[in-house]
């Protein structure tokens, strides 16, 4: 087991493991932390625990320090800096006439990098931008490529539901979501119903997964014969929220069939 601390450099990003070695740090507190990147202003959001040594990514980095008074300012000093690159940027790409969207600006907290996100349909060439931003800000000059789920996760909004997107206020990952999800659910499978600002299928979509899939592996099939209380019937709809079934049944001494609601304890398979 190691003690680690997790930290996240942006609302709702991935949560990294550092080493806090002696250091007493508590959740909330900003610390100063060495990266693959550099050196990197981040929030602890999970204090310090044990954990296995196989849920860590090797080599397990060090917390440098607590964030001081000086650092809190430089970090807001630098998000300040990135609005203004922002616009730097956004006027060079239009004299380049390149085919991109910029979506967001980050500087490491050292100032070594500024990374440039953007968007496009296809590849950029962007070599002759990348030169025109080295001379401007005298340092090492990234633009990176996203996809539009990471660029809503950036920017923001309100989904469909009339809430902050989960992506950007606590989602650390996007999980895999597929249309079989919005089946299981019965939801209507009409793209405008079920996909997100960023045109991919809703996140949420995943939240109630295993329930439904649990459910419907207990439940009866459709068009599964089953005995009711009011006789043998066939299984027309299943509700797997509710875990109620639409039944067709046939009246006793007549060849009326009627449809009854049934909760699943009242209801028992003739075969499993």
């Amino acid at each position: 087991m190691v003690k680690v601390v997790g930290i996240r450099f942006k609302t709702a990003g991935k949560i990294y493991y550092f080493d806090p070695e002696n250091k007493m740090i508590n959740k909330e507190d900003y610390v100063i932390v060495e990266t693959a990147r550099g050196i990197e202003f981040g929030q602890v959001v999970s204090g310090p625990k044990m954990v296995k040594k196989e849920e860590i990514i090797q080599p397990l980095k060090k917390v440098l320090r607590v964030a001081t008074k000086d650092d809190i300012n430089k970090n807001a000093s630098n998000k300040a800096d990135e609005q203004k690159a922002f616009g730097l940027c956004m006027k060079k790409i239009t004299e380049h006439q390149l085919d991109m969207k910029l979506v967001d600006v980050e500087y490491t907290f050292d100032n070594n990098k500024v990374i440039f996100y953007f968007t496009s349909d296809g590849r950029v060439d962007f070599r002759d931008l990348v030169k025109d931003l080295a001379s401007i800000f005298k340092t090492r000059i990234e633009l990176r490529q996203i996809g539009v789920r990471d660029e809503a996760k950036m920017i923001g909004g309100l989904g469909p539901c009339g809430r902050p997107l989960c992506c950007t206020t606590f989602l650390g990952d996007f999980a895999p979501v597929s249309i079989k999800m919005a089946k299981e659910q019965n939801l209507s499978l009409n793209p405008t119903k079920i996909s997100g600002i960023c045109s991919r299928l809703m996140c949420c979509l995943n939240y109630e997964k295993d329930v439904y899939e649990e459910n419907i592996d207990r439940l009866p099939n459709q068009g599964e014969k089953v005995m009711t209380p009011r006789g043998i019937g066939e299984v027309i709809h299943i509700n797997p929220l509710t875990c109620r079934l639409k039944i067709r049944v046939k009246k006793k001494d007549e060849d009326i069939l009627e449809i009854g609601e049934f909760e699943e304890d009242e209801i028992k398979r003739l075969h499993k």
